[in-house]
Formats: C-alpha cells, sequence, structure tokens
C-alpha cells in the first residue's frame, strides 16, 4: 500500500483533473496529495496491516519473487513510502546489491530512510533521494529494475512516469508494478465497495484522526484504469512483454514489463 504523490509530466498545473471524486487544478492535487502523505507518514505501517488485515505483506512478497535481481543488481523504488519494499528487493539482491529509494514527499522518504538505517542499509547499500517519479533525477539506462508498489495511481500524469522508468532502465531492464486493481470475482466487487467507503475512513479516523486522507485512497482506488487499461498505458511506454497478475480476486494486480 505505499502510496505517495508524483506531480506534473506532460499535465500542466492548470490543467484540470481528479482528486478522489472531486475535480480539481493540477497544481491543487499536488498539495492535496502531498498533504495526506505528511498526514499519515508516521502511522503509514500500521494503516497498511489493519487496512488489508496484513495481506499487503503477501502482495508484496509476490513482487519480490518475480523481480529479477541478483547479486549486483542496482534497483529503483518509485514511491518508495516507508521503505518496505526496498528492503525486501535488497535482501533478494544481497550484499553487492543497490536499491535506490525516491519519493517525492519529504515525511514518506524520511520514514523510508529511518527503516533502511534500522536494518543496516545505508549507509553502503541504499540511498534515498527525493525525486518527482514523472521527472526522476536519473540518467538514462542506470538500473535493473524499477520498481512501484501503490503509487502510481497518485501521479497527476501516470503517461509520463511510465515513460521516465522506461527512460531510466537498462536495456533488458524490468518494470514491475503492484497496484489496487478491479475485483474480477462474482460479488466481489460489491463486498470491496462496502469495507472500503464504511470501513477505511472509518478506520483511519480511528487511528490517524485523519478520516478524509483515507476517503480520498479509496476514491483515488475507483478511479484508476482497470487492469487491461494499464497493461496498454504501459505498452505504449515502450515496454514489451507486458503481462499482469490478479491477486486477492483481482483486488490488486500485480503488472510487469520489460525494456528491450
Amino acid at each position: 500500500m505505499n502510496t505517495t504523490n508524483q506531480t506534473t509530466g506532460n499535465t500542466t498545473a492548470d490543467t484540470n483533473t481528479h482528486f478522489g471524486y472531486e475535480t480539481v487544478s493540477g497544481a491543487e492535487k499536488v498539495q492535496r496529495v502531498m498533504g495526506v502523505f505528511s498526514s499519515v507518514a508516521s502511522q503509514y505501517d500500521i494503516m497498511n496491516d489493519l487496512m488489508s488485515g496484513g495481506m499487503h505483506r503477501l502482495w508484496k512478497r509476490r513482487l519480490f519473487s518475480v523481480a529479477a535481481i541478483g547479486a549486483g543488481s542496482r534497483v529503483l523504488d518509485v514511491a518508495a513510502g516507508s521503505g518496505d519494499i526496498a528492503i525486501g528487493l535488497s535482501k533478494k539482491m544481497g550484499p553487492s546489491g543497490r536499491v535506490v529509494l525516491t519519493d517525492l514527499n519529504g515525511p514518506m522518504l524520511a520514514e523510508g530512510a529511518r527503516r533502511v538505517i534500522d536494518v543496516g542499509l545505508l549507509p553502503g547499500r541504499a540511498d534515498c533521494i527525493q525525486s518527482d517519479g514523472t521527472k526522476l533525477a536519473f540518467a538514462d539506462n542506470s538500473f535493473d529494475c524499477v520498481t512501484i508498489a501503490f503509487g502510481i495511481r497518485n501521479f497527476l500524469d501516470i503517461e509520463a512516469g511510465l515513460a521516465e522508468f522506461y527512460r531510466v532502465l537498462k536495456p533488458g531492464g524490468q518494470f514491475i508494478c503492484l497496484e489496487f486493481s478491479r475485483p474480477v470475482l462474482p460479488l466481489l466487487d460489491v463486498i470491496y465497495d462496502a469495507y472500503s467507503f464504511n470501513m477505511i475512513p472509518l478506520i483511519g479516523e480511528k487511528v490517524t484522526g485523519d478520516r478524509d486522507s483515507y476517503q480520498y485512497l479509496v476514491e483515488s482506488i475507483r478511479r484508476f484504469p482497470d487492469q487491461e487499461r494499464f497493461a496498454k498505458l504501459i505498452r505504449g511506454a515502450g515496454f514489451e512483454m507486458v503481462k499482469y497478475e490478479n491477486m486477492t480476486g483481482g483486488i490488486v494486480a500485480l503488472h510487469r514489463g520489460y525494456k528491450i
């Protein structure tokens, strides 16, 4: 459930866009999404466990298992949040691998830095760099793998973000995206909607005192493209061998593509 804000690419700050179900300017969305994640940063991991019943750990474990990385790999984790993806990828690479955490939101990146320091990855095996996911501060062909978990739906310009991921990947590199998607099992969408719109904002209010931020998170999930439409966007950015797998009945999907 790593979720964080990334700002403009081809979309200008004056263009109207969506903040959940509201129509707002691009500049306002940037400001409001930054506020959401600054507000929840300190209790982010606790909320992820409560909202998903711990399932987010299984979804992320699957991401680690499909990551085509090993000793000496260089990985970029975008919208790195509290650092759990970066830590899991680093374990798979071993001591010779290096992972870069990037996030536009300062408080979230600080949480990630604290976590990687606690497990002994920083300094030495990790870097934390504040950067916009649609304007990444890295050279072309820099990484063997680019990952993003539960963050791309907050981008103001998803296509610009995908183009940047493609740019910074080395030829042969792998892109992996874990994101909420559309339930595919009968009646699951009804149950999921009832839980999401009623329980998640309530949990957010009780635990963090911030109901509105979690109301936005639920609405942002519903506005995100479904599995096939998102796969089409990934192909449009230049990736090949694009595929996805549904988890928990399609509540979450894991998309993969390669820079050939």
